[in-house]
This record gives structure tokens, C-alpha cells and sequence, in this order.
């Protein structure tokens, strides 16, 4: 369990009261002219709120970290690797319980098996969502069913490999003419790359700070 307490350790106290309009601390974003005045707490007001799980699995061959993969009918980021997670509700009260709301609808994993153990720091987009990361332990998951209208496929990667430097890869994409730099990991035929790689980064450097 050397890694759970590292992980604690590294996470801080599991928030009790996570509130969406609660200042939290902005991940370490490396952003181009143009796009770095959009990321101030003024203009964060207006980004929606939104949560999403990273799910650690206890496994016998080690931790694991489970992600979905995209509908490919879905009219944004389809196809691509994310964290189960979604658009804040008013019903939900607190950002962790979007993410477990999220969590259950999109791969039928119940709150009752996930144990939130603290957060990621607030993760905004360039499609205006600042987005919270809940980190949980799975203990044991029952099995797991894709919800076909949002996930085309769920499939876990070694939490090992992705606390290796050299599981990160720097590529950069154009928009609106500004090179916009971002981190990208291959593992078993599977990309992440974007918000998802960005949140995982973070963890990789709070873990070996």
C-alpha cells in the first residue's frame, strides 16, 4: 500500500466540502501568447464547472488507472480517452458528486465501491470548462458496462507507467494560429493525450516533487 499512502500524501485531506464556486488551486498550464490571459480567476468565472473521476484500481498485478474511450457519435471529442466525468448539475450539491454521478452513468461503477482519497489541482480547457479531478481507490470493482451512448470502450494502464517521465511525450497542435503545446502518452495501442494527459501530468509531478 506504499503507493496509496504516497498518493495521500501527495494529494492532501480528501475534500468533505467541495463546492463549485470554492477557489481552488490551477494546475501548472504552459500556454502560448493569446491564450494565457484567457486563464485568469476573472475569466474562470465564466468557464462551466465540471468534474471527473480518475479511478485506481487495486489490482494484483498493481495499480491501475481505468479510462473510457469516446462514442465515436458523439459530437465532441469523439473517439477520444478521457476520465468518466462530466458538466456540473445544481442536483449534484459538490463537484466529487458529479464525478460519481458521471462515474456510475458512464461505466456503472457505484459510489459504493469507490473510496475519494483528494483532488487534482482544477484543470481549465480551451473549450472553457474548468475541470476538477477527483481522485478515488477502487477496491475490487464489480463489472463494469460501458453506457453506449457516451463510451466506446473502457480499458486501464498501469499507474507505474504513468508515473514514468518518459511516458510523456510533448507534441503541440495549431489553433486560431497559436501553437498550443500539450502532453501525449501511448500505452497497449491507446493515445491520451490533451486535459486527460495535462491531469496525469499533474499527479506524476505531485508524486515526485
Amino acid at each position: 500500500m506504499a503507493m496509496e499512502q504516497a498518493l495521500r500524501g501527495a494529494l492532501g485531506p480528501a475534500p468533505r466540502i467541495l463546492e463549485p464556486g470554492a477557489e481552488r488551486p490551477l494546475v501548472d498550464l504552459e500556454l502560448p501568447l493569446g491564450l494565457d490571459r484567457l486563464v485568469t480567476r476573472k475569466r474562470l468565472e465564466g468557464f462551466t464547472r465540471a468534474a471527473v473521476m480518475v479511478p485506481i484500481l487495486r489490482r494484483a498485478q498493481g495499480h491501475q488507472v481505468l479510462f473510457t474511450r469516446r462514442a465515436d457519435h458523439l459530437r465532441a471529442h469523439r473517439g477520444q480517452v478521457s476520465f468518466p466525468g462530466g458538466r456540473y448539475e445544481a442536483a449534484d450539491q459538490q463537484l466529487v458528486n458529479t464525478a460519481l454521478r458521471e462515474t456510475e452513468e458512464e461505466i456503472g461503477l457505484s459510489r459504493a465501491h469507490v473510496e475519494v482519497i483528494g483532488c487534482l489541482d482544477d484543470y481549465p480547457t480551451i473549450t472553457r470548462y474548468l475541470v476538477t479531478p477527483v481522485v478515488a481507490i477502487i477496491d475490487t470493482p464489480p463489472d463494469l458496462y460501458a453506457d453506449d451512448g457516451e463510451v466506446a470502450e473502457i480499458f486501464e494502464i498501469p499507474l507505474a507507467h504513468l508515473l514514468q517521465r518518459d511516458s510523456y511525450q510533448r507534441r503541440f497542435f495549431t489553433r486560431e494560429g497559436l501553437r498550443v503545446p500539450f502532453f501525449q502518452i501511448e500505452y497497449g495501442g491507446h493515445v491520451v493525450w490533451g486535459a486527460t494527459a495535462g491531469m496525469l501530468w499533474n499527479m506524476y509531478n505531485k508524486l515526485t516533487a
